[in-house]
């Protein structure tokens, strides 16, 4: 990228955390947009340059605020549009579901900040399933790249993928849905895939081993509580691995039958691989894939029977580890906000590409 400074436009923000390197690449966010108060509260803590629009987008006076608080050119606008109305990890999976959850509507809001706004460049991302939905638009059933042909096809070229983060530099797994649109006469490419992928080890394996409810002398790295059952059956669980597979500390009910659920859940992550997709519900121990890896003790059992600590989370989403967030920010809203990132390192590359 030049060095010349792009003014950005945000929409459906959550508290930054896709951005927070866009400085380093000369991008300037001068305007966001965010429903949730404590969500555009956080954001305007660690982004205190940026004019924040609290409010739903959907609210005319709302989205008129937006378009007024922008700069007379807007050079990049960024939206992530709520994504929990195609999530196949949520209840919506049906394209009838899909298509009549108000949620994936949102957007026609970006495509009427585009019309006013006319940015030189434009990057909308979601989860995967963005690109096979269809929405009646304009006396038709059209996919969201069908939607942006149909009302921009003259004024950008318009291009589309499905990217890993893993593949840029993040040391976590997550798909996510990128279109890309830009000025006829400017160049956007897509960055090169890194040659070897980040893994949990690389990432958060130096930091020191703590068990349910433990705290450390380090910033953010302290373990949630767990009952006491949750603990011993992690305890015999091996790195990799989930408790429905040990043979005798199962996860069952208080008559010692067995819980039903899937390999996916009470299940360790692998030290040497990129973490799987950090999820909003990365607080609750038998959720996906949420627990710490562990380390085999000499008693035979492993250590860190617990979910991730908040700064392995900020570091797992390839946030740095003085992450400028107040000391006050309630956990769960950390938690919250990472389990719905896109990660800032794979966003830092994506927009690196324009030249």
């Amino acid at each position: 990228m030049s060095c010349t400074t792009l003014k950005c436009l945000s929409l459906f923000s959550g508290a930054g955390i896709g951005e927070t390197y866009f400085r380093d690449i000369g991008v300037d966010v001068v305007v966001a947009n965010e429903l949730l108060e404590r969500r555009a509260n956080l954001y305007q803590a660690v982004h205190p340059e940026t004019t924040v629009v609290c409010g739903d987008i959907t609210d005319e006076s709302v989205f008129q605020q937006i378009v007024r608080s922008c700069p007379p050119k807007v050079d990049f606008l960024l939206a992530s549009p709520p994504c929990q109305g195609m999530s196949v990890a949520g209840k919506n999976r049906c394209q009838k579901t899909m298509e009549s959850d108000k949620r994936n509507y949102l957007i026609t809001y970006v495509v009427k900040a585009i019309q006013l706004t006319d940015p030189t460049y434009v990057l909308i991302e979601n989860v995967p399933a963005l690109l096979k939905l269809q929405l009646a638009y304009d006396a038709k059933y059209r996919t969201v790249l069908e939607i942006l042909q149909h009302e921009f096809g003259d004024d950008y070229v318009i291009d589309s993928d499905v990217v890993d983060s893993a593949d840029y530099g993040v040391p976590q797994t997550r798909l996510r849905a990128i279109i890309k649109m830009h000025k006829p006469g400017t160049v956007w490419n897509w960055p090169p895939k890194k040659a070897e992928k980040i893994t949990v080890e690389q990432a958060i394996g130096h930091l020191p081993s703590l068990e349910a409810g433990e705290k450390s002398d380090i910033r953010w790295h302290f373990a949630r509580n767990h009952t006491k059952e949750n603990v011993l059956w992690m305890k015999h669980t091996p790195t990799g691995q989930s408790a429905f597979s040990n043979p005798v500390y199962y996860p069952q009910k208080k008559d010692g039958t067995r819980i039903k659920g899937y390999n996916s859940s009470y299940r360790r992550m692998r030290w040497d691989a990129p973490a799987p997709t950090i999820t909003i519900r990365n607080d609750c121990i038998a959720s996906q894939r949420n627990v710490h890896p562990g380390r085999l003790l000499p008693d035979g059992t492993y250590s860190d029977a617990r979910v991730l600590t908040p700064l392995e989370l900020m570091l797992l989403d390839s946030l740095p580890a003085n992450w400028n967030i107040p000391d006050d920010t309630p956990e769960l809203l950390i938690r919250q906000c990472i389990g719905e990132s896109i990660p800032p390192l794979m966003l830092k590359e994506m927009v690196r590409g324009i030249l």
